[in-house]
């Protein structure tokens, strides 16, 4: 942690709090006293009401091939081409019950096509673009298609999609596929349906929209089966921007319209509600960053950074750890990175006690202030459901229920899992009775999986904490429970700044393991100076991190027995890391097998290690 203690940067949020209800039974009802705020009933009106209210303002932009210039359009331009394609999907008969499935990923393209379906009040159905690139069966892509019964594709590049868009004309040659460059023959060129001259039947069709059409159909990560569908609707994800606007302390007028590089996928809930849909609301700009929190990839997105000053950056805690490592060698990167930035957020997994400090060494050194680090809580299934949303000088806080949420946390073993019920939180997968009836409990709230505890019970408006997965928590074969959801960024914040990512092993074992990834830089470093011998004394100094932990740990629950070093990176076609760039546990065991029976056997294996 930082030894200094200026002034945040202010956040115009409101203070925290709720109320509090604690069951004869042990659950416990916890919802905000703030008002959620009025909106309109559709993400078409929002629209067309900043495209009015400001028609040339940049909207959206991306770089054209090979880093070239940025290309976008404003907020006018958008309104033109979104009415042109609704106006083509109302002319060839589309409604509710034929979607438009996209399968590559964000571009300026996917994102007027995603206007023009709001408008004309066709679902979307974006899919995680690895379903058709990196699959080589297209199970996942199969089953997504024939969940939702599309009637129309659209692959920006068809060519690089070739072999999807194949398996799909085999399920129905009657496809309708849109593309950017001809392919396959069959195609329509998406510049065809953004020709078409709008009629008074797109403002119908806008009119017609209400809070039960469903705006889109988004899939969860399918790590332990197939895909669940979850069908957001124009009131769900209205309710959200509803929730967040309600804990504004500023009318949005008065506020200065965002500047974000946003490379998050628009196939999950955070990339495609929370950020583009939030965009809409506030009437600001996004570039789309071709980046990607992976070796690499991430070079990209430093380059951007150079070019893009954002007012609000929002990652995964591995991007942040990049960035933090990049602009410690960079003034130039950091000054424009912190030009405008007011907050910072992160999600999908908890940023360690280590990195909280380095990035606010960085803003103090640049500003002279700290930056709120914020986080948002949520699921395919429920949206956002809880926001820290005032100034807290720590980290793994999921904050408090967005107004017009009702979270119930309930005791399971040691623990209290959370559920959550309110308009923003889906009604039922499409179609799955079965998983329906598993997901929700005798209320209607839904069944998150995860756990949740008080910072302190006295104070719930200092709010809550992530306690771990329960289905991730797992016994020692003495039957002591491993909570793995907070043991994990302990271990990256301890190994800081030689790993940046792990999994914990043990279940059913005599003691707790880790299988760490280095650190790019880290992994560079010492590569560079050692040659191969290198990684052998990086797992040294990572080893010896790991029993300072233990010295202050206490009992088997958090002690390291043994750690192995990881040198292939997690494999987001195998399910390892998500598109959005968040290690899945339980996928890295299961494909893991012969590393984890390595870490536990007698033998002595390579890059493992025994801690003392």
């Amino acid at each position: 942690m930082i030894d200094t203690d200026p002034p945040f940067r202010p956040l115009s949020q409101k203070p925290a709090a709720v109320n509090v209800e604690r069951r004869d039974d042990g659950a416990i009802l916890v919802w905000s006293k703030h008002e959620p705020f009025a909106v309109p009933a559709n993400l078409a009106a929002i629209f067309r009401d900043r495209s009015e209210a400001h028609p040339d303002r940049s909207l959206l932009f991306e770089r054209k091939p090979g880093h070239g210039e940025w290309t976008g359009v404003t907020w006018g331009e958008a309104r033109a081409t979104a009415d042109s394609i609704a106006q083509w999907l109302i002319d060839h008969g589309f409604g509710q019950d034929d979607p438009v499935m996209v399968i590559s990923g964000n571009s300026l393209e996917h994102g007027l096509l995603m206007l023009g379906c709001y408008t004309a009040g066709v679902p979307i159905a974006p899919v995680s673009a690895a379903y058709s690139l990196m699959s080589q069966d297209h199970e996942k892509l199969l089953h997504c298609f024939r969940k939702i019964g599309a009637k129309v594709i659209f692959a920006k590049e068809g060519s690089l999609h070739a072999k999807a868009l194949e398996r799909l004309l085999a399920e129905d040659p009657e496809l309708t596929i849109v593309t950017c460059d001809g392919g396959p023959e069959q195609a329509l060129d998406f510049t065809q349906i953004c020709a078409v001259q709008p009629s008074g039947a797109v403002d119908g069709r806008v009119a017609s929209i209400n809070a039960a059409t469903v705006g889109k159909y988004l899939f969860t990560s399918g790590s332990t089966g197939m895909p669940k569908c979850v069908p957001p609707t124009h009131g769900m994800m209205t309710t959200l921007i509803a929730g967040q606007e309600g804990l504004s302390s500023e009318p949005r007028e008065d506020r200065e319209p965002p500047v974000t590089l946003e490379w998050m996928p628009w196939s999950h809930i955070s990339g495609g509600n929370v950020f583009f849909n939030g965009h809409l609301w506030s009437g600001g700009t996004m570039y789309l960053d071709a980046g990607k929190p992976l070796p690499g990839m991430f070079e990209t997105t430093i380059r951007n950074l150079y070019e893009v000053s954002p007012t609000g950056f929002g990652s995964a805690p591995v991007a942040f750890a990049m960035l933090a490592d990049a602009m410690e060698s960079d003034k130039q990167l950091r000054a424009s990175f912190f030009n405008k930035v007011q907050s910072l957020g992160y999600g999908g997994a908890t940023l360690s006690d280590d990195l909280y400090g380095r990035l606010q060494a960085l803003a103090i050194a640049e500003t002279g202030k700290r930056i709120p680090i914020t986080t948002m809580y949520g699921a395919t299934e429920t949206q956002g459901i809880t926001m820290v949303h005032w100034e807290v000088d720590r980290v793994g806080l999921i904050g408090l229920p967005m107004p017009g949420t009702t979270l119930k946390l309930v005791p399971n073993g040691p623990k209290m899992e959370v559920r959550v019920k309110g308009p923003s939180v889906t009604k039922g997968y499409k179609d799955d009775p079965e998983k329906n009836a598993e997901a929700f409990d005798e209320e209607g709230f839904y069944k998150l999986g995860d756990a949740a505890r008080f910072l302190d019970d006295d104070h719930p408006e200092k709010g809550l904490e992530f306690d771990g997965r329960v289905t991730e928590d797992f016994k020692l074969s003495t039957g002591t429970w491993v909570s793995v959801g907070t043991l994990r960024p302990e271990i990256v914040s301890a190994c800081s700044p030689l790993i940046h990512d792990c999994v914990i092993a043990g279940q059913d074992r005599e003691f707790v393991s880790v299988l760490a990834w280095p650190s790019p830089a880290a992994a560079q470093k010492y590569i560079g100076e050692k040659g191969p011998q290198g990684l052998t004394d990086l797992l040294g100094d990572i080893a010896a991190k790991l029993a300072a932990f233990n010295g202050g740990a206490g009992g088997s629950s958090r002690r390291i027995g043994k750690v192995m070093l990881l040198t292939d990176p997690p494999s987001l076609d195998a399910g390892e890391i998500t598109d959005k760039g968040y290690i899945n546990q339980a996928a890295v065991l299961s494909l893991r097998a012969n590393a984890i029976e390595a870490l536990y056997s007698e033998r002595r294996a390579p890059l493992v290690l025994e801690i003392a």
